[in-house]
């Protein structure tokens, strides 16, 4: 044998020996999401699709319950490599393409139907920006609108002004949005949240209800202003560098392993968030209707949240366009009796 061959048998065996170390690969994952819970049940099922349909190439391990910290936090760990990746509400990826926060602005969507026609046009805008940002996501699963509740009726601006109102520590987007209703909020991480009602040192938060059953927050306020504030939504991100490690093939199946689990969140999540208000109502949480006038109040505030974010940069106008005339070419082929 000569030696030019016996130098292509080595380096024949050395790419084999590369390639299965480069396909070979467990993705530590972390959220808030405690265990039990419907996104729980239906990542780890995905995890388990995807180590048999891999011949356990690709493997997940999750640290649910906010065990590696809050959103903030894990983001840190996957930039430092501790992590790869973690399930997280929208706000917390805004530095990575700052249009998946146009859904977030306030009182802009009137329904669900709203929602789903304006989501059909921009939800791969979003993935695809947040993937260009370094981030592999694996499509939207709605949180849902989020309610202002709290320990105290709130039913006009004037007074939501002097609550002690939360927000998260790390969405730039939310915290210059609440300016325009001249709140002067008390940033924490979710983490934080359930502690700081307990203390007071916060008594409002905005919350999807099965964020705030989930979370345990729900034992800790009394009230709940009855109209959609805003629209809430989660994703499984996962750092991209890291993601393109396994085999081209391998992230074919990730890709429809979780594309399809997170269909599925966001379909179930809908359905639990009727739940989930119910159970509010039940627990003996006042519903607080807000009159017309209050509402045109809250809505003329609301108005100027989106110049506002495009003169900080926090959205840019060409999205905010898109969504205003998607919303107009909706709105004009259904009346507000068709939702």
């Amino acid at each position: 044998m000569g030696i030019a061959t016996m130098i292509r048998i080595v380096l024949v065996m050395l790419l084999v020996v590369l390639t299965g170390q480069a396909q070979a690969m467990q993705f530590k994952i972390a959220t808030l999401s405690p265990d039990g819970t419907v996104w729980m049940q239906k990542m780890r099922e995905g995890a388990r699709e995807l180590a048999q349909k891999t011949d356990n190439r690709v493997q997940i391990k999750y640290y649910p319950g906010g065990v590696m910290g809050d959103d903030k936090t894990v983001l840190r760990k996957i930039r430092i490599g501790q992590l790869h990746g973690g399930a997280v509400v929208s706000g917390s990826l805004t530095k990575f393409y700052p249009d998946n926060q146009i859904y977030s602005l306030p009182l802009k969507f009137k329904s669900f139907k709203e929602v789903d026609y304006v989501r059909k046009f921009l939800d791969q805008r979003i993935i695809d920006g947040l993937e260009k940002g370094g981030f592999v996501t694996f499509g939207i699963a709605e949180g849902g609108f989020a309610y202002v509740m709290s320990n105290v009726p709130i039913r006009t601006v004037d007074k939501m002004r002097k609550q002690k109102v939360w927000i998260p520590d790390n969405d730039p987007t939310l915290l210059e949005a609440i300016k325009a209703f001249d709140v002067n909020p008390i940033p924490l991480s979710i983490a934080d949240v359930r502690a700081g009602l307990q203390t007071g040192l916060i008594n409002t938060v905005t919350t999807p209800p099965i964020g705030a059953v989930a979370l345990q927050w729900h034992t800790q306020i009394k009230y709940l202003m009855d109209e959609p504030f805003l629209y809430i939504y989660g994703l499984l991100a996962v750092d991209r560098k890291a993601f393109e490690k396994i085999s081209p093939g391998d992230q074919l199946v990730f890709r429809e392993i979780m594309g399809r689990v997170f269909r599925d969140l966001d379909r179930l999540n809908r359905q639990d968030n009727v739940k989930a208000l119910e159970a509010l109502r039940k627990q003996g949480i006042e519903f607080v209707k807000v009159s017309a006038e209050s509402l045109a109040e809250w809505s003329n505030d609301a108005s100027a949240v989106p110049r506002r974010l495009i003169e900080t940069g926090r959205l840019s106008r060409e999205m905010v366009d898109t969504l205003e005339n998607l919303l107009k070419d909706y709105r004009s082929k259904h009346s507000e009796a068709d939702e």
